[in-house]
């Protein structure tokens, strides 16, 4: 996968003003923690997730993805009738039918003009939707997308915590499949994907990318609504293992593609799921530690949000700079995995 005269502009992420820590969670937890004698700080101790963010309030997908979208075109100063295509690629979604696209469209008053569709593949949509994006403004059948994403995990862990609570048959052996609902967290991303010659100063521009599925782990991590709440079940310990077993079988065809090696990118933007994941994906993929960009210990899991949210924090706050080659290295349950090169 080439990319020619495609780039990443005025990426954005907006996070929720409230914090919660996993000290926080953990007292939340005193019923079961009491219970089953649990040892205080195992959370943050076991994915060195300090804290992560949600909205104070209820919020809808489509509102949080409308949030980022609007400043993310601010900033590159197109209006409501430059964009082409519009993509919604959270893990959320308002509901069934219509698309959250829909909703978002009319939240940000964009013309008729615009193209809409939701894309969504666990973790991984954020980077799915872009590289579609790509294709398109490639091929010169569009000149501008817009891809938003915004997630709320607030409810999913407010009924964890509750179900743990309120179950008095769960063991220490049988709460495992809800441990990972306790680091996600909330936000939203946003940017413009467009031809080189229509974006703002700052763009990043796409290389080469590479992708990997391995449908067989599909059932290692599984969410869906039940009575209206989010519940979702997850193999930790296996999709570990099978999530970097992928990401190595995508690094060798990402390299082929790129023409990277281990050494080329001088930074690296991951998904961010805790500091085990990230320490054996460095480790199994060869990559230096010290050229890492992590988010997790204050965000925690934010979905499709996490990655894009990384990245614009890391060139925020001046840990990636003007021209630093930088591999992105997504993965999805399900499970898939897309790496992209690109220069920040």
């Amino acid at each position: 996968m080439q990319f020619h005269r495609t780039v990443l502009t005025d990426l954005v992420c907006e996070l929720p003003p409230e914090v919660w820590t996993s000290a926080e969670i953990e007292q939340r937890l005193a019923p079961l923690y009491s219970r089953l004698k649990l040892p205080e700080g195992r959370l943050e101790l076991m994915t060195g997730i300090k804290e992560r963010r949600f909205w104070p309030q209820a919020i809808r997908p489509s509102q949080a993805s409308a949030m980022a979208g609007r400043k993310a075109m601010a900033s590159a100063g197109v209006g409501q009738k430059d964009i082409d295509l519009l993509i919604h690629a959270s893990v959320c979604r308002d509901r069934l039918e219509p698309s959250t696209a829909a909703y978002v469209h009319g939240l940000l008053g964009l013309g008729s003009q615009a193209q809409i569709l939701d894309v969504s593949n666990a973790c991984l949509g954020f980077l799915n939707a872009v590289v579609l994006a790509a294709g398109l403004v490639e091929s010169g059948q569009i000149k501008r997308a817009l891809v938003c994403a915004g997630e709320d995990g607030r409810p999913l862990v407010e009924h964890t915590i509750r179900q743990l609570n309120e179950d008095l048959s769960l063991t220490r052996e049988t709460i495992k499949p809800f441990f990972a609902n306790l680091t996600i967290g909330a936000g939203a991303a946003a940017a413009l994907v467009c031809r080189d010659d229509l974006a703002s100063a700052g763009a990043i521009r796409l290389c080469a990318g590479a992708w990997e599925t391995d449908s067989s782990a599909n059932a290692l991590c599984e969410g869906d609504t039940t009575a209206n709440e989010l519940d979702m079940r997850t193999d930790s310990e296996a999709l570990l293992v099978a999530g970097v077993r992928l990401a190595q079988s995508c690094w060798q065809k990402f390299k082929n593609e790129s023409g990277w090696d281990e050494n080329i990118p001088q930074k690296i933007v991951t998904h961010q799921v805790g500091r085990r994941h990230s320490s054996l994906l460095f480790e199994r993929l060869g990559l230096n530690p010290q050229k890492d960009c992590p988010s997790f210990e204050r965000l925690g899991n934010v979905g499709s949000v996490s990655l894009p949210a990384t990245l614009a924090l890391a060139r925020a706050e001046g840990r990636i700079q003007s021209g630093d080659k930088t591999a992105l290295l997504g993965i999805g349950s399900g499970l898939a995995s897309l790496m992209l090169a690109v220069e920040c």
